[in-house]
């Protein structure tokens, strides 16, 4: 208990002479700095907030208002409408000084009707959608509407330089789609998975959901779509993700990798001490509302919503739903090393440590002989454990005492750290050191990555990194947006000697060990290590580096690199599991406020016959390019309805929670719900920041993440395309199933996009022949012309 004696800051006691009061100088001080930081924050917050709320209007706008006003007025003009002997008439007396506050008052209802007026337009503005839905080919028209649109978006939006959540007020609400159109779509999907007997089946159960119960289901949804910001977010946080039982690691949490082709330094510390730096630095950016928010062609905002529990969050295990929890201010991280944990005092007299300082830090932990404490080694295998489970555990043991304190200061971090004693290794003549890099990140051994935080920085002992983020509180997004601006940022952080620039001004505090009491835990533990263990090693992956040819080809023919990703990864499904199967890719609404997720569903009518051309001997090239185009132009517009609003998955599983809060059954949404996902997909977004300078630093290229399987008997696939002929897969499969293997998955993918290659080289090369043809003949028609 000796950290708890020298955390008092005073103490009095009552003698026979009077009071006895004695204080600590240094603790106060540190009490009265925090006091004023958190202020500075509220302050900051206030400003922001006055900021955001008029947007995109400026603030300044207002004293020359004022000013107009007061010249008008004592110029003897009216002001319009009056507004300056309106106000007068209602206050005291007609002196000077009176007449500046009227002059005042009506200039600041003025400057309000503009500054709500613009936001307004500019809200009304953004819910015009019709440019997703035109084409951006070179050569291709804009219509006239979508011109006049654009023009007087990109004045409203650049009008004034936007702060992180100035949009969010100017932000659409998400629509309920129609539910005829949802069932229209929803029957289309899977038309290429069902005979014709079950076909009909379903077609039979859609058609009386419709015209029953789904009417007063759908009357529900709207009723909660005008009354609340987000019709599906709240709900699709609650169920989906903090009332999962399941454990977080593999099941939920997600990854990320290092640029793979670069190496900074092989000095841990230095390493870990920049990152500290950079990522505090971002967070910074997030608090101050500085980060630009990330814009659609430069002028349609999409919702930062996301970003504000990026830092000092924590999810919470509950009995029967767990809860976030995010921390106003932190100014410490945790560090994890050999089973030891340390709270890294990060800011101290009056700023925030330098990397050159956070390294002295560092390098006390990596140089400590400290060995973990009884249970200490294996704790935070408890947040791996089934979330009722680890709840009960924290309830009865953590909630006081030394405990309860450690196991706060790790959940109010502003993030955790986790020294590995391992290197993170890449080489591509040895692929195998790739896997188990993604495989290090994903679940770590099990006990050295803390899966309820936001995210834990994972650094390898050679000086690489990655994170393991916990899913609930963003989406994969907003971590690449973290982990592009980190990646930018890193490569000028290290001297010569690949130590962190710069000299400390002073001795930065030493880390502090947490104390922790876990003789009593011991079972528990040793269990939860046991079922992570059991996890871990029924999970297989593979990271495939596909450098053959990239999104530079897919453009050449003229097709969205991801439609045409997403018809290689049907084509290999279909040669790898002999069957369609329902596939799931992850797209965004945050055209919306709040907006997070939707599926769009690449296994349509259209791609499912391109696949089977692609199997038929007797179909010709030029058939199967033309049947590939329309699969693509049909995932394309699925991704636009997606994106746009008009999705199938969320609406369906919106109409199932009020189905249950109503406790009405419905056959139609019971199995809508229950099939399974057995291709789960999603690309990794890349570009999101102009940080990451790839024609300077060409091989600051991330490898991107990835997810576990989301059904036993399925595939999880990531991807990112890197480059002009760079592409990563993150295939994830279970051991246990003898359907799936991710080595074969990853050969059929790699074949799926050779294959889809030689038809349009192919394809290319009987175009230009047909042209010479076409070239010789017209100028033999020429010659006989001027013969004759």
């Amino acid at each position: 208990m000796a950290e708890a004696h020298s955390a008092v800051a005073f103490s009095f006691a009552i003698t026979h002479e009077g009071f006895d009061i004695n204080y600590d100088q240094e603790v106060l001080n540190l009490v009265w700095n925090s006091g004023v930081r958190s202020w500075k924050k509220r302050l900051a917050r206030a400003r922001n907030g006055i900021r955001n709320g008029v947007y995109p209007a400026h603030i300044q706008s207002l004293w020359l208002i004022t000013a107009i006003a007061i010249g008008l007025h004592f110029s003897g003009f009216s002001v319009p409408f009056d507004l300056v002997h309106r106000v007068l008439v209602h206050l005291p007396s007609n002196t000077v000084n009176w007449q500046m506050t009227a002059c005042f008052i009506a200039a600041l209802f003025v400057w309000l009707s503009i500054c709500f007026t613009m936001r307004y337009t500019l809200k009304l503005l953004l819910m015009y959608k019709g440019w997703m839905y035109e084409s951006r080919a070179p050569g291709s028209k804009v219509s006239l509407k979508t011109k006049i649109w654009a023009a007087f978006v990109k004045i409203l939006s650049s009008w004034n330089t936007p702060g992180l959540y100035s949009f969010q007020g100017s932000l659409p609400r998400l629509p309920v789609p129609s539910l005829h159109d949802t069932m229209q779509r929803y029957l289309r999907s899977v038309r290429p998975l069902l005979d014709d007997e079950n076909y009909t089946r379903m077609e039979r159960l859609a058609s009386d959901f419709e015209n029953t119960i789904g009417k007063k289901l759908q009357w529900y949804l709207t009723l909660k779509s005008w009354w609340a910001t987000n019709y599906v977010s709240d709900w699709w946080e609650e169920y989906v993700y903090l009332r999962g039982r399941s454990p977080l690691i593999i099941n939920s949490n997600f990854y990320g990798t290092d640029a793979i082709f670069m190496n900074l330094t092989n000095n841990q510390a230095a390493r870990a001490a920049n990152v500290i730096y950079l990522l505090l630095g971002f967070r910074r950016l997030i608090e101050r509302q500085e980060l630009q928010p990330i814009m659609v062609q430069g002028m349609i905002p999409l919702c930062s919503w996301q970003y504000e529990r990026t830092f000092n969050t924590v999810r919470v295990p509950g009995l029967e739903t767990d809860r976030i929890v995010h921390y106003r201010d932190s100014n410490h991280i945790v560090v994890l090393h050999k089973g030891c944990y340390y709270k890294v005092v990060i800011y101290f007299k009056g700023r925030i440590l330098r990397p050159c300082e956070i390294q002295i830090q560092i390098e006390e932990i990596l140089n400590s002989k400290a060995s973990p404490l009884t249970g200490e080694m294996h704790l935070a295998a408890l947040t791996t454990m089934n979330r009722s489970k680890w709840a009960e555990i924290r309830n009865a043991h953590f909630a006081r005492g030394v405990n309860r304190v450690s196991l706060n200061l790790i959940e109010s971090s502003a993030f955790v750290l986790s020294l590995d004693d391992e290197p993170y290794e890449f080489d591509l003549e040895r692929p195998e050191c790739l896997d188990k890099f993604g495989k290090t990140l994903l679940h770590g051994n099990g006990y050295n990555r803390w899966f309820d935080k936001s995210f834990t920085v994972c650094v390898g002992k050679n000086g690489r990194l990655g994170f393991n983020a916990e899913h609930t509180w963003a989406d994969a997004p907003v971590m690449g947006h973290l982990w592009e601006h980190l990646c930018g940022e890193d490569i000028y952080g290290y001297d010569e000697s690949g130590n962190t620039k710069g000299i400390p001004e002073f001795q930065p505090p030493l880390p502090i060990r947490l104390n922790w009491d876990l003789t009593v835990l011991q079972p528990q533990i040793e269990e939860a290590t046991l079922d992570a263990t059991k996890l871990i090693n029924d999970v297989d992956l593979r990271i495939l580096v596909h450098n053959e040819y990239g999104k530079g080809f897919m453009k050449k023919c003229r097709l969205s690199p991801d439609a045409y990703i997403q018809m290689a990864l049907q084509l290999a499904y279909y040669r790898d599991a002999g069957r369609f199967s329902l596939t799931y890719e992850a797209s965004m609404t945050r055209l919306f406020r709040e907006g997070r997720t939707e599926t769009v569903r690449p296994c349509t009518i259209e791609s499912s016959a391109w696949v089977k051309s692609m199997e038929d001997k007797n179909s010709t090239n030029e058939e199967r390019i033309k049947l590939l185009r329309k699969a693509c132009d049909r995932h394309q517009l699925g991704y636009q309805d997606a994106m746009c609003g008009r999705g199938i998955d969320r609406h369906l599983f919106c109409l199932y929670v009020v189905s249950k809060y109503l406790e009405v059954d419905s056959p139609f949404l019971n199995e809508v719900l229950s099939e399974p996902w057995r291709l789960s997909t999603s690309q990794t977004p890349h570009g999101q920041t102009p940080k990451m300078d790839l024609k300077k630093h060409p091989n600051c290229i991330s490898a991107g993440g990835g997810f576990g399987p989301v059904a036993d008997d399925g595939y999880g696939v990531s991807y990112i395309i890197a480059g002009e002929n760079l592409i990563f897969f993150h295939i994830s499969a279970k051991l246990n199933c003898k359907q799936t293997d991710v080595h074969r998955f990853g050969n059929n993918i790699c074949k799926a996009l050779a294959d889809i290659r030689i038809a349009f080289e192919e394809h290319f090369k009987n175009k230009t022949t047909q042209l010479e043809t076409n070239s010789i003949n017209g100028a033999a028609s020429t010659q006989k012309n001027n013969a004759k």
